[in-house]
């Protein structure tokens, strides 16, 4: 058997990863304290579990893993999500596809808020890690259609939150669980 690796340096870690998992705890949260606590936590879990890493190539995929899953553990506390707040109406997506720069990044930030955590980390993991439906399924341990429907809703409410302004969202938060009529 060939000898492990040493384990990267934590100074170097945070160095080389804290603006990318901070920018990514920021889309998650929504809030910089949040994100900055969220990301403070993910280099104290990793200065405790660095030989976890298998090779420096891992590296920032093994702390994205931690962040999500200390944002994921975080949200775990919370009211669960009641099935009735994940209708969605597909007629409210606009046929147009959008422009970047028609999107207001404080406008982008809070149609990301509005979204359930499950549906928020799916949609980052894809669009944000660049991750595969496979890959995503794998992550999260959800079957892969899961993972698809969840990516689905969420770009459609964000479509219709960032696009067609008269349209209400149809996925809720936690905290606004009542459908509008």
């Amino acid at each position: 058997m060939a000898p492990r690796a040493s384990p990267p340096d934590l100074t170097q870690l945070v160095a080389d990863h804290h603006a990318v998992l901070y920018r990514y705890a920021y889309r998650l949260t929504g809030s910089s304290a949040d994100a900055e606590d969220l990301t403070q936590q993910v280099f104290l879990i990793a200065q405790t579990k660095l030989e976890q890493v298998r090779s420096q190539e891992s590296v920032r995929a093994w702390l994205f893993a931690v962040l999500r899953n200390a944002y994921l553990k975080s949200h775990r506390k919370k009211i669960p999500l009641p099935a009735a707040s994940l209708d969605f109406d597909v007629e409210s997506i606009p046929a147009e596809p959008p422009t970047p720069d028609q999107i207001d990044g404080e406008e982008l930030q809070a149609a990301l808020d509005d979204l359930p955590a499950e549906f928020k980390v799916v949609l980052l993991l894809f669009y944000f890690e660049h991750r595969s439906y496979k890959e995503i399924s794998e992550q999260l341990d959800l079957p892969i259609g899961t993972v698809m429907s969840r990516l689905s809703r969420a770009k459609g409410h964000l479509r219709a939150r960032l696009f067609d302004r008269s349209a209400e969202p149809q996925i809720r938060s936690r905290k606004t669980t009542a459908r509008v009529q």
